[in-house]
């Protein structure tokens, strides 16, 4: 069955109103991620890339334009009433919107500059300020995450193809042992304020992962809990948010333990802690 959802978003012209089929959005995005990730890999496995630098100091290559170029045109044309905010488009991060189309068309470009794999396409869509639908694709590890028309998260095997989807396995969080943690983090992003809060947990397995990744790993059962002390954009997260939320965990803010939202201003997050339901969350 065809999920159809109404909503009500504020714009410059008033009030619109329009229908939204989430099993067609599903379609384009999984579609427009896969084609990214061809693009993606077709440079990674080249001799060489060009690396520049954005103004913010970051690494930007011609992968994370190309899969953002892509990305953008196929939204554009299947959902041209909806807002759209990506990392790659300065000009869209002014908006001030709470259901929006979000992209991060290459994360991990770290990972992707040091041919580690560890990087993934993003796409997601927010509704009032939770991120209801993504997509989650990580072309050089072969791993393909998604919400499915009515919201669940699964994983599809492959290889992949854009037109057709593959036979696909439904992933739920798995159930912590609180004696023994699985904990994943950041890869390019460890620091010590990080390790001093995972201190605080008996762990008994420790993972590293760039990425997005960090959040479908948690979705799998293959972690119960991340972490994040550190400045992350809401195009980093939304998509793994997405898939997280549609295999039963929750994504919530450091310091306090309340609710994670998107939608703020310059689309910056705050800290947050990523987890499977059951973990004795130790405070801030």
């Amino acid at each position: 069955m065809e999920l159809i959802t109404r909503y009500t978003m504020a714009s410059n012209h008033g009030q619109m109103e329009a229908a939204l089929n989430y099993v067609h959005m599903m379609r384009i995005f999984r579609s427009a991620a896969i084609e990214a990730g061809d693009a993606i890999m077709a440079i990674y496995e080249a001799d060489d890339f060009e690396v520049k630098t954005k103004s913010d100091a970051s690494p930007v290559t011609e992968a994370d334009e190309a899969a953002d170029a892509l990305i953008s045109a196929r939204l554009r044309a299947a959902f041209p009433d909806l807002p759209l905010v990506t990392e790659e488009q300065a000009e869209s991060h002014g908006q001030a919107v709470d259901s929006f189309l979000i992209v991060d068309p290459l994360d991990g470009t770290k990972e992707f500059i040091q041919r580690r794999g560890d990087f993934t396409v993003n796409i997601a869509w927010v509704e009032n300020g939770v991120p209801v639908r993504g997509v989650v694709y990580a072309p050089a590890k072969g791993r393909l995450f998604y919400t499915d028309g009515d919201g669940h998260s699964v994983e599809e095997a492959g290889p992949f193809d854009a037109d057709k989807a593959g036979a696909v396995q439904p992933i739920r969080v798995g159930t912590p042992d609180n004696a023994a943690l699985n904990v994943v983090a950041s890869k390019s992003h460890r620091d010590a304020a990080t390790d001093a809060y995972i201190g605080k947990y008996a762990v008994e397995d420790m993972k590293s992962a760039g990425s997005s990744l960090k959040f479908c790993l948690v979705a799998t059962g293959e972690a119960d809990l991340y972490p994040r002390l550190g400045r992350t954009m809401e195009w980093d997260t939304a998509a793994g948010d997405a898939v997280l939320r549609g295999a039963g965990g929750h994504v919530i803010a450091f310091e306090d333990h309340g609710q994670f939202t998107y939608g703020k201003p310059g689309f910056a997050n705050g800290f947050f802690i990523a987890h499977a339901p059951g973990v004795d969350l130790k405070p801030a």
